[in-house]
């Protein structure tokens, strides 16, 4: 396996999300002591909502994804501007549908949502926020999915990375000097335009081959439609709650949602960064099962072993850090014991699944499982609309969490008839990846871990994240040893390639 490129995603992949966390956990900061709660609730809950515009690309983004890999592995550039040019088309045929779309949610959200921030002002926040996704569909869309196929995503990371710091120091200069939340998004519309523009222009210098006026190839995205559903069943993971609470409950309870979903969300971004790099040679070697195993055995391990240790560090780590962050805003409690329990139960099941859904994906089962993505909704849905009436901000994480354990269970036990393995060989791994995280818990609880700044909560955060991530790979080096070999061989051979 080349692990070249592998090596380059993870390493500006993670220097890329180091700067984003610095510059994320200030800006709502800031907004929350400028602009108010209600003002970072009404931002959060706009990006969430449009979210669901990406349904529009769901299928067609990973079916296409799913059918690059062979042609890539091969080189076959005709077989990719086929790929390219069926993609195209559909982006272009939904690219109209999406933009009406932006602007009809911009009325309804302005009309039906409770808030004191001016309705022109969220009208604008709104349409600003939708366009710039817009943008995004119309013109790099497709090339986002080629680069990620050939594992050259480090490079969309280094652009959004710029964007990142550009778009975030000019909101900061923004809040300080008391404009308000319009101009602020204004701002990052611009920046995101500008990003576009750097990736149609790196795609036409170094892609010069790509021809979309080729003969479509709409076959190779025939299960777009299935894929459609499974992409619908993860929105309303990562946003339904965020919905119900803005319509159920008040844009305050959103904000207090968000500041615990961004901290986990950063740790949730870390986790895919590091476990994701490598999915491209994952996916390229699927049909070689003699290659693929030990492979997909390496991945899955470090995954979990991750996965489990970086929620770890964070639900250690949450109460002491928003105690601190959130001091002089008085609007709404932010600080909660039981949050942290629900939001890591909520990010483990959803991360640590995700070696059994590529699996899925590489098989391209789509159509077979879409019923089962289906349920997994339902069951969301379903539970989160009865409970949010009854325990609000808890409930509809409860809802999240009793169609995850359903859906996590369900792809274990799927993938391993796929992989033709006994499904215990990952339940092994949750159970001793589960025992070291509550033991690891359990142990910290007891130590005081509030800190007077910020530069004292780093040391103790450094100090106690070498001693989670110390016993998570001792324990999986003693239960895993081939798999963890596996994986520091291949590093080595990346490393002395370079």
């Amino acid at each position: 396996m080349d692990g070249k490129k592998g090596i380059k995603n993870i390493f500006y992949g993670v220097i890329a999300q180091a700067i984003t966390i610095i510059l994320g956990i200030i800006i709502p900061r800031l907004v929350l002591v400028n602009l108010g709660s209600e003002a970072n609730g009404l931002l959060t809950s706009v990006n969430n909502i449009l979210t669901y515009m990406s349904l529009l690309e769901a299928g067609v983004g990973t079916a296409t994804q799913q059918a690059l890999y062979e042609p890539v592995a091969e080189q076959k550039h005709h077989d990719i501007n086929r790929i390219m040019a069926a993609t195209h088309y559909f982006y272009k045929r939904t690219g109209y549908v999406y933009t009406a779309i932006v602007i009809l949610v911009s009325v309804v959200y302005t009309l039906f949502v409770n808030s004191d921030i001016p309705k022109m002002s969220v009208f604008l926040v709104v349409l600003l926020t939708g366009l710039s996704g817009v943008l995004s569909y119309f013109f790099q869309g497709k090339y986002r999915i080629l680069l990620t196929a050939e594992g050259k995503g480090y490079i969309l990371t280094n652009i959004g990375t710029i964007r990142t710091i550009g778009a975030s120091l000019t909101k900061a200069v923004l809040l300080i000097c008391g404009f308000n939340v319009v101009a602020v998004q204004t701002s990052y519309f611009i920046y995101n335009f500008i990003q576009m523009l750097v990736i149609v222009v790196y795609m036409r210098r170094h892609y010069k081959w790509i021809d979309l006026s080729v003969e479509p190839a709409f076959e190779a995205l025939a299960q777009k439609n299935a894929v459609l559903v499974h992409q619908i069943s993860g929105l309303i993971f990562n946003n339904t709650d965020v919905l119900l609470l803005t319509f159920f409950a008040s844009l305050k309870v959103v904000s207090v949602y968000s500041l615990y979903a961004l901290i986990f969300g950063y740790v949730k971004t870390v986790a895919v960064i590091l476990s994701e790099s490598f999915i491209y040679a994952l996916g390229q070697s699927y049909h070689d099962r003699k290659r693929f195993m030990p492979m997909f055995d390496a991945y899955e391990v470090y995954n979990m072993a991750l996965t489990f240790t970086l929620f770890c560090i964070a639900k250690i780590f949450i109460l002491p850090f928003l105690t601190l962050y959130t001091q002089g805003v008085t609007d709404i409690q932010y600080i909660d014991k039981l949050l942290p329990w629900l939001f890591a139960a909520f990010y483990l099941l959803h991360n640590a699944r995700n070696s059994s859904a590529h699996v899925i994906n590489f098989a391209q089962h789509f159509e077979k499982t879409k019923w089962r993505s289906v349920l997994e909704s339902v069951i969301n849905l379903t539970v989160s609309i009865l409970a949010v009436h009854r325990w609000g901000i808890y409930g509809v994480l409860i809802g999240t969490i009793a169609a995850l354990l359903y859906r996590a269970n369900d792809m274990i036990l799927y993938a391993s008839k796929l992989l033709q393995r006994s499904p215990l060989v990952t339940y092994r791994r949750w159970f001793v990846n589960i025992v070291i995280f509550v033991f690891l818990d359990a142990v910290f609880s007891k130590i005081n871990l509030s800190a007077a700044g910020y530069l004292q909560m780093v040391v103790k955060a450094a100090g106690v994240s070498i001693c989670v991530s110390a016993v998570f790979a001792v324990v999986n080096m003693i239960f895993e040893k081939d798999a963890v070999w596996y994986g520091i061989r291949v590093i080595k051979r990346t490393l002395r390639r370079r």
